[in-house]
């Protein structure tokens, strides 16, 4: 099909009228015609071998062909004659006089123009992700992948990995792919390809401050486990807020690893006992009773008791009586500290006499009483 030529209008022919000149007015109603990289709108006239013809008036007609007919291929598929499109001007003054276009390079500014929008208007997007590496999760929006750093997940879904262990970090990313999860655009650079998302709103200071009012210290709360890691364990008090039991608030007894008491999920009671700097620190030991307190009513000087030995230190070994109540042997009762670790095996039971007594402190002092 053969189209008629409609030659553009030459940036030549807009002639120079002086200012209050009876054709001043119509002179600066006439539309400046397209340059490279600009978005114009027309309709389809022709499509024909590899070839659609688009109707721009009043500048002329454009033509997509060759490379950015292949890029449009899928899209073209479903044109029809007299359909309204939209392209990016590639070339003003293209092949035969023909305005020469994009429609897959439209497409992509009309998505970032979209993008921009989205920041702005801090829209909120349901996108699965797709892949993780040790810096953060990958997504496609609009066909575009974009970046979402660890840094910018939710304190609910931020990987706690001890000593930021890049290994493990991946491990606990990798648990989102193939997870929807809700999202805001924050940067979109379309010259760089650069689509950066955020899980967080940006306002979660002032709203992890209102939570915060709620509280007081001495409030008993039940919650949720949503991390375990070597110094304690997060709970989950209410969505947007989670406080942190530290590893010595976990039990009266010693806890050498929160993971064999705690596991993500579990459901706990906990009592706040400082706020601080917006930060919640809970405790869980404290609504049990502290046996030291009552240690005075079984134990005495001079006592001999079993203990199970549960740690060494540079000072000597632990040897718990009960739950919660241990008493240090000290490394001065043997030769060495080799000597001591091999006559107090670790989780083995051996009689003792307390030597040094002081509940109100919490204090006690061990001596092993070797069997003859």
């Amino acid at each position: 099909m053969e189209v008629e030529e409609k030659k553009a209008a030459p940036a030549a022919m807009m002639m120079h009228v002086a200012e209050g000149h009876p054709m001043a007015a119509f002179i600066n109603d006439i539309p400046m015609p397209p340059s490279s990289g600009d978005l114009v709108e027309g309709t389809i006239v022709a499509i024909n071998r590899g070839r659609v013809y688009v109707d721009l008036p009043p500048f002329g007609t454009g033509l997509i062909y060759g490379r950015e007919y292949l890029n449009a291929a899928d899209m073209l598929r479903k044109a029809n004659i007299g359909d309204a499109i939209s392209a990016k001007v590639v070339d003003p003054a293209g092949r035969d006089g023909y305005i020469e276009l994009s429609l897959k390079e439209a497409r992509q500014a009309a998505i970032w123009g979209e993008a921009e929008q989205a920041i702005v208007a801090e829209t909120v997007y349901t996108i699965p992700v797709e892949e993780a590496n040790k810096g953060g999760l990958i997504l496609s929006w609009q066909g575009i992948k974009g970046f979402l750093p660890a840094s910018q997940l939710t304190k609910e879904h931020y990987p706690r990995v001890p000593e930021g262990d890049k290994d493990k970090i991946l491990s606990e990313l990798m648990k989102f792919v193939g997870h929807p999860l809700s999202v805001r655009i924050i940067t979109a650079d379309p010259k760089e390809g650069k689509l950066i998302f955020s899980e967080r709103t940006g306002n979660e200071a002032e709203e992890k401050a209102s939570l915060i009012d709620k509280y007081q210290v001495g409030d008993t709360v039940e919650g949720e486990i949503t991390g375990v890691v070597d110094f304690g364990v997060f709970v989950k008090l209410e969505p947007g807020l989670e406080g942190l039991v530290h590893i010595s608030e976990l039990d009266w007894g010693l806890v050498e690893d929160p993971r064999a008491l705690f596991s993500v999920g579990d459901a706990v009671k906990v009592k706040v006992i400082e706020i601080k700097d917006g930060k919640v620190s809970l405790s869980i030991k404290a609504l049990k009773e502290n046996p030291w307190h009552t240690a005075a009513e079984r134990y005495k000087k001079g006592m001999e008791v079993p203990g199970v030995i549960i740690k060494y230190n540079k000072h000597g070994a632990l040897a718990s009586i009960e739950e919660g109540v241990a008493g240090l042997v000290h490394v001065s009762e043997f030769s060495s500290p080799q000597e001591l670790r091999e006559k107090l095996e670790l989780g083995k039971t051996y009689p003792f006499t307390i030597s040094l007594f002081e509940p109100k402190e919490q204090r006690m002092t061990l001596s092993y009483v070797e069997k003859k």
